[in-house]
C-alpha cells in the first residue's frame, strides 16, 4: 500500500501503514526534566555517601557519569571502598543490573527500524527505569533523536547530584550529612514497597532475604566471611531469596506452564 510521509515539529508521520515515529529532540528534552530534576536530589545523597565512604569527589563523579544505576553504584562504592575484588565487584553489579537485560530487549522492540547498532548500545547506556518507563509509554515508534534528548536532563542531573554532594559533604555539618546519606536508602525501599504491597510472594521474598542477611550479622562464620567479602553477602541473598521464591511459587506463563 502506497503511504504518504509528514515530517513535522520532528515527528515523522507515515500515513497509509498508520506508521507514527515520535523524534522530536525538542520533546525528548522536555519530557527528560522532570526526571533529571528527581535524579538530582538522589544523586546529591550518592556523592555525601561516596565521600563518607573515602573517595575523592573527581573519583565520585566519574561513577556517576559512566553509571546511571542508583542501586549499582549505592552496592558497588562500599566494595571499592573496602578493597574488594573486581570479581566481587563485578558479579554484584550483574545481580543488582540484571533488569536492564530486559528492560532493554522491550524497548529494542520499541526503536524504530533505522536507529542502528552503535546508536543502539548508547540507548542501552541511558536506558534506566525512569527513562524507560517513559519510552515506553510513547504511542509511537521511538527514534533516536528523541531518545538522545530524553537521556540530556537525566545524565546532567545525576552527574550534577553527585558532584555538588560530594563538594557539599566537607562543607556541611556531620549530623545534616549523615541524615542526607540516608536518603539514597530511602529512595531504594520506595521502590520496592510497591510491589511487595501487590504481590505476597514478592513480600516474602524480600523478608527472606532480610533474615538471610541478618545471619550474616548474627552467626559468627557467617559474620567473618561478611567481613571479608561483603560484595558477595548481597549476590547470595538475592540469589538464595528468589531461588527459594522461585521454587515455591513459580511464576505460570501464558500458556499455562511453569517458570522459575
Amino acid at each position: 500500500m502506497a503511504s504518504l510521509t509528514l515530517f513535522f515539529n520532528g515527528t515523522i508521520l507515515v500515513c497509509g501503514d498508520k506508521k507514527m515515529i515520535q523524534n522530536s529532540f525538542k520533546r525528548g528534552l522536555l519530557d527528560g526534566v522532570p526526571i533529571g530534576v528527581g535524579y538530582f536530589s538522589v544523586a546529591f545523597a550518592f556523592g555525601i555517601m561516596a565521600v563518607q565512604c573515602g573517595l575523592s569527589p573527581l573519583e565520585a563523579l566519574l561513577i556517576s557519569m559512566t553509571n546511571l544505576t542508583s542501586a549499582g553504584q549505592l552496592a558497588g562504592v562500599p566494595i571499592i571502598a573496602g578493597g574488594g575484588s573486581l570479581i566481587e565487584l563485578a558479579a554484584t553489579q550483574l545481580i543488582i543490573n540484571s533488569r536492564y537485560a530486559l528492560m532493554s530487549v522491550s524497548l529494542s522492540q520499541k526503536l524504530e527500524n533505522r536507529v542502528n547498532l552503535p546508536a543502539r548500545l548508547l540507548v542501552a547506556f541511558g536506558n534506566t527505569d525512569e527513562i524507560f518507563a517513559v519510552s515506553m509509554s510513547n504511542s509511537e515508534k521511538i527514534g533516536k533523536r528523541y531518545f538522545y534528548a530524553l537521556m540530556i536532563a537525566p545524565w546532567l542531573g545525576w552527574s550534577g547530584g553527585t558532584i555538588v554532594g560530594a563538594l557539599a559533604g566537607g562543607a556541611l555539618p556531620e549530623i545534616i550529612t549523615s541524615a542526607l546519606s540516608v536518603a539514597i536508602y530511602a529512595m531504594l525501599v520506595a521502590v520496592v514497597v510497591p510491589k511487595i504491597k501487590e504481590d505476597k510472594y514478592c513480600a516474602l521474598c524480600v523478608v527472606l532475604a532480610v533474615l538471610i542477611s541478618c545471619c550474616f550479622n548474627f552467626l559468627p562464620i557467617l559474620r567473618t566471611f561478611a567481613q571479608n567479602y561483603g560484595g558477595f553477602v548481597i549476590i547470595i541473598c538475592a540469589i538464595v531469596a528468589s531461588t527459594v521464591l522461585a521454587l515455591v511459587h513459580p511464576i505460570e506463563t501464558e500458556d499455562g506452564a511453569n517458570e522459575c
